[in-house]
């Protein structure tokens, strides 16, 4: 979609089959869903998302705009403090109202996953949390 950015970032599907199921939206909230083949990188055409309403919009486009920190900037903050593959990545509204990132690491030789949740407005980690199950 031109003019969007990522605002949700999931890796899903059979392990013969990867799919990253990705959410992009514009400026003004409108959110579509792209799916991208996590082998050849091949994308699907984006999908409106159907139920998305006025508020919803409204919400996300106010998360965006308050947002200066990028998906990738925070997946890099994540793996900078955890070495592994980041396998979700979505913006989301902190306690305090400011946005922010929530990223899944999970690393290779143990499988564990760390959630980090980043404030989307100075990369800071706000919490680290490690599941080992």
């Amino acid at each position: 979609m031109p003019k969007s950015k990522p605002v949700s970032i999931e890796l899903k599907g059979p392990v013969d089959k990867p799919t990253w199921e990705t959410e992009v939206a514009t400026t003004d909230g409108a959110a579509h869903t792209v799916r991208v083949d996590a082998v050849t990188g091949k994308a699907d055409k984006a999908q409106a998302k159907k139920d998305e309403d006025a508020d919803d919009k409204r919400e996300l486009a106010d998360r965006l705009r308050k947002a200066t920190v990028t998906a990738q900037q925070a997946a890099e903050t994540a793996t900078g403090k955890t070495k592994g593959t980041v396998s979700s990545i979505e913006l989301e509204d902190s306690d305090g109202g400011a946005p922010k990132w929530s990223v899944d690491v999970v690393t290779t030789d143990d499988w564990n996953k760390t959630t980090f949740d980043i404030d989307a407005t100075n990369r800071k980690i706000l919490r680290e949390h490690v599941d080992k199950d």
